[in-house]
Formats: structure tokens, sequence, C-alpha cells
């Protein structure tokens, strides 16, 4: 937990926004709230505000989302062995606190499923306390690009992806999910390049484990 509090003060800065742009979608403080709480997945719920019109397109609404939210299956394979010897029904709930930030806190060490556990709830008290703050306050938020908050998460994803680096081994896979991604950019919207993009560098990483292992 005292490891992810200054990953969570930048968690709270955009879910603060999020609060205020779900409120200004039509979304009632409830249903603001209980987005975050029952969902817990930033990037698909700015996606979903994205498409939240009057009728609601929801089979473009599950699509979008899902497709987001697939790369938890890359994410879930990674730590699979931190969890070994938990029972199916703490893992799972351990699992529901599962994002980004503290996949790669944990990734970057050897701790095992508590620390993930332990890590989550923090981003989640702050996730849900900030939908919260901002969808009260609403319309009295500045606009947040002015203070470049709308770079908080892509900011704070990229500051924990340097403690992921391990030299020049990690070179080739970053660069292929990297090129990937941004050349699946180009053609289909949402959630895909995120999810090709790592297939292709997870593909090439696992390539060379086999490929060491052989040698």
């Amino acid at each position: 937990m005292r490891a992810c509090l200054p990953v969570a003060v930048s968690v709270f800065a955009y879910g603060a926004v999020y609060g205020a742009l779900a409120r200004a979608a039509g979304l009632t403080l409830a249903e603001a709230l209980w987005s975050s709480a029952l969902v817990f997945a930033g990037s698909a719920q700015f996606a979903a505000l994205g498409l939240w019109t009057t009728p609601l397109p929801v089979v473009a609404l599950i699509l979008t989302t899902l497709v987001i939210n697939l790369r938890h299956l890359l994410l879930g394979a990674a730590i699979r062995d931190r969890f070994a010897g938990w029972s199916p029904r703490a893992t799972y709930g351990a699992l529901f606190f599962l994002v980004d930030e503290n996949w790669a806190l944990t990734t970057a060490t050897s701790a095992g499923g508590g620390f993930l556990a332990g890590s989550g709830l923090v981003l989640y008290v702050a996730w849900v306390g900030a939908t919260l703050t901002g969808a009260l306050v609403g319309g009295a938020l500045p606009d947040p690009t002015r203070f470049g908050l709308d770079f908080a998460f892509p900011a704070v994803i990229i500051a924990l992806a340097t403690s992921l680096w391990r030299g020049r081994s990690t070179l080739l896979p970053w660069a292929v999910a990297a090129i990937s991604a941004c050349l699946v950019a180009r053609w289909l919207p949402g959630g895909w390049p995120i999810l090709l993009g790592g297939l292709a560098g997870s593909t090439v990483g696992a390539w060379r484990e086999v490929a060491r292992d052989v040698a």
C-alpha cells in the first residue's frame, strides 16, 4: 500500500476528471460513482464516455470496452505464478484490483499476489473517491487540459515502464510492440492497438525465450 501511494495521487487526478466528464455526459451522481466502483477500468470508462449518446449504442459500448480490457489476459498470464497456492476465491478477489499501474509495480518486484491486492486496493479507493469528487464539483473544475491533467495517465504508465526495462534484451519486444500498435492504430480504432501491440511484443519475447532454452 505504501509503495503505491505516489501512483494513487496521479490516479486521483485523472479520476476526478472522469467524474466531471461523466456528469457532463449525462450520468447521474450515482451512475458515475457506480461505474467506477463496479468497473474499475479507467481507460475503458473514458472510452465509454466517448460513445455515451442517446440512444445508447449498447453493442458498440460492449465491444469497445471488451477489446480494451482484453489486455488483462496478457497481464494476468504474466503474474500467474504470483498466486501459487492461493484459493480460486482469493485469487479472483485480488484480481478485481488488477490495473495497469499496480501490475507494473508488481512485476517490477519479486512480491506475490498480496502486493498486487494491497496496492490495487489503494488505487481503487483513490479512483472511486476521485470520481465522487469530480462528479460533485462538476463544472467548477477548470479545463483539465490547461494544467496537463489529461496527460496524467500516460505519464504514470511511462514512468512505471522504466522499472520494467531489463537492458538490451528488452529492446526488441518493446520495439515490436510499439511499432505494431502504431501501425494498427492507423486502421483499427478503440483498444485494438493496445491488444495487438501487446500480443506482438509478447510473441517476440516468448520466441526469444524458447530459442534461448533450445540453444
